[in-house]
């Protein structure tokens, strides 16, 4: 007989509630405004009255799916009537598909917020690039329903967010996000949305992230769409693991393996891809291995001659040249000045 005491199963954690009740309230503001009730969305959602009625109390992002769709269906609007007209169910999904043919992010992203402009014209969608960052910018053309503003700014932002994530298959890290209402009383809950610098009180809502990203390709065919918005609002909350961006894990991996980042081969054994998949993304980011291998090279050499007082000699080794003489012409090359010239002016 087994004297050991029975094992005890750990329950599966519970998917973290952080998505405030206030955004509830605004889908429940959208019933009102159309004269219907929300019961059965809020009772699909497991909603339950005395949440609701917590000011203080949050959802989970699965909740908070399952109540936008069963409303957008029920009212038949995916703008939950913060707009001057309705947005019939499958509107979003017909922006999407008429970005579908884009050859990279940043021209689908352009069709997206142009389409989105024959859906309503109360917003105003742009995509801008501001000094190598990509900035997704909302103009309220007409005032939004205020017990609906916050709702509607936050979800069109996520939205486009989520689908540019979805569409080149890759984490897109947000550098900001900026929002044109005071911080609200959930503010905390933002972080989970929006990861990132946040600012509130701003001239108008946005989102910022690396404009590299919209060179990326599209990865996503008509069939990945029709399964996609069978649970379309999934992508506002998905948080994708992997990052299809290369170019800074390359220079990453340079900088930290000077010894191990000497060939195409032994660099691409660092990232786990093939060499071949490592020529290919670069070049799809608009980059190279060799402009990568000499933009590293010329920061360490410019680190060691102002921070050391090492011989040239010894600095050109150091960074991987043969002798003094090649690197000084490389680094004239780079720069405009020779090494002495450079280390002298400091």
């Amino acid at each position: 007989m087994d004297s050991r005491p029975p094992r005890t199963r750990r329950p599966a954690a519970s998917p973290a509630a952080v998505t405030p009740i206030s955004f509830a309230h605004a889908i429940i503001a959208a019933y009102r405004r159309r004269g219907l009730r929300p019961d059965a969305a809020l009772r699909l959602a497991q909603i339950t009255p005395a949440l609701a009625r917590d000011p203080r109390a949050r959802m989970t992002a699965r909740q908070m799916e399952i109540l936008s769709a069963a409303a957008m269906q029920e009212l038949d609007d995916e703008g939950l009537a913060a707009f001057s007209r309705r947005l019939p169910w499958g509107s979003y999904g017909m922006l999407a598909r008429a970005s579908l043919t884009a050859p990279d992010l940043e021209v689908a992203l352009k069709r997206w917020c142009r389409h989105h402009g024959l859906l309503t014209d109360d917003v105003r969608l742009a995509l801008a690039v501001e000094a190598g960052v990509a900035v997704v910018e909302i103009e309220e053309v007409r005032p939004l329903p205020p017990e609906l503003r916050e709702l509607s700014l936050a979800f069109i932002l996520r939205n486009i967010h989520g689908l540019a994530c979805w569409y080149v298959d890759s984490r897109i890290p947000l550098q900001s996000a900026a929002f044109p209402f005071p911080a609200p009383a959930h503010a905390d809950a933002y972080p989970h949305m929006f990861p990132g610098a946040l600012a509130f009180g701003a001239a108008r809502a946005q989102i910022r992230f690396d404009a590299r990203y919209l060179r990326l390709p599209l990865r996503r065919d008509e069939k990945a769409l029709t399964q996609m918005l069978q649970r379309a609002l999934s992508i506002t909350v998905l948080q994708y693991r992997r990052d299809r961006l290369l170019v800074p894990q390359v220079r990453q991996a340079m900088a930290a393996h000077p010894d191990r980042s000497h060939s195409a081969e032994a660099l691409a054994a660092l990232l786990h891809v093939s060499a071949r998949t490592l020529h290919r993304q670069l070049k799809e980011e608009g980059a190279s291995l060799q402009q990568l291998k000499d933009e590293v090279r010329l920061e360490r050499a410019k680190d060691l001659l102002y921070r050391t007082a090492r011989p040239i000699k010894q600095v050109a080794a150091a960074v991987g040249f043969r002798n003094e003489k090649s690197f000084s012409r490389a680094f004239r090359a780079w720069t405009g000045v020779s090494p002495a010239t450079l280390r002298a002016s400091e």
